[in-house]
């Protein structure tokens, strides 16, 4: 009898299920092609922006982020509508209000990823750097080689890649050293107090100008005598040249040969610091011959 009352009673369950479900099968089916046409337009939305952004010339990856929110964007309100659909207790302001509450929740989880994120997006839509830029942000300085919706690839001077995250370029001052192409470097020269002031500047301002990497015919060169030095008249020397770090450092390099070059051709005295010893006591001195007579006496 037990039996019996457990079948009847596991049927009257699979009945009501079954009637519930043919019941809500229209819903289902309704909801099946609400997803289904947010899918076609969330695709066709997609096309139709990489199809502008390559029109317009965007960032590849400013592309793919503003393809992936209105993706996003898209799929969540047609999923909502499915859901009011298929549960027509739900309406669309508890759906809201539980969602609302939901992206607190999960804000507060993943803070610092959202933070990069956002950061992300602005970097790519305002761009004050670009790939193959160089920068400089908190004593990292290197080459842009990538920018993603989270961090941004910087390969520094030695070969080293390091992975910054976007907030931290975002909420610090950055250096961008190749905004322009010609960047200003200076050096310091000096000589000697003997010589004439004049005719040293001009000696050094002919040899810097003579060298391939300045530009001089965007930049002059500028010569200043800047201070009196502990040995020595100190000239300011400033030039304009490339701006990546490889042109810096070869300008310097050949400006530095050619000033040494032209002083020493002109005679010109480049100082070096002179070092006087004073002893408190007098020194005892002796020669080396008495030295020696001394080493065969004994």
């Amino acid at each position: 009898m037990e039996q019996a009352d457990i079948t009847t009673t596991l049927t009257v369950k699979l009945s009501d299920y079954v009637t519930k479900f043919v019941e809500a099968a229209p819903r289902l089916a309704v909801a099946l092609a609400l997803l289904l046409m947010t899918w076609a337009v969330v695709s066709f939305l997609k096309l139709v922006i990489r199809r502008l952004g390559a029109r317009f010339r965007l960032r590849r990856n400013l592309i793919n982020v503003l393809a992936m929110m209105a993706g996003v964007g898209l799929w969540l309100i047609g999923s909502l509508i499915a859901l009011t659909v298929v549960f027509p207790s739900i309406t669309p302001g508890k759906a809201l209000t539980t969602l609302g509450l939901g992206s607190v929740a999960i804000g507060f989880a993943f803070k610092d990823t959202f933070e990069n994120f956002l950061a992300g997006i602005l970097i790519l839509l305002r761009e004050p750097f670009r790939i193959n830029d160089y920068i400089e942000c908190e004593d990292i300085e290197g080459q842009v080689e990538d920018i993603t919706i989270r961090d941004t690839h910087i390969r520094q001077t030695d070969g080293q890649l390091v992975v910054v995250p976007n907030h931290m370029l975002f909420q610090n001052a950055v250096v961008v050293r190749t905004d322009r192409d010609l960047r200003r470097t200076t050096i310091i020269c000096g000589v000697a107090y003997g010589e004439d002031v004049d005719v040293a500047r001009g000696v050094i301002q002919d040899a810097v100008t003579a060298v391939d990497t300045v530009r001089d015919d965007i930049k002059d060169v500028q010569v200043f005598a800047q201070s009196f030095g502990a040995s020595s008249i100190d000239f300011e020397v400033t030039w304009w040249t490339g701006s990546r770090p490889i042109d810096i450092r070869t300008s310097r390099d050949q400006v530095v040969a050619a000033v040494k070059s032209a002083l020493d051709d002109a005679g010109i005295e480049i100082p070096f610091p002179y070092r006087t010893l004073t002893f408190k006591e007098p020194l005892k001195m002796q020669t080396i011959a008495n030295s020696t007579d001394d080493a065969a006496a004994t």
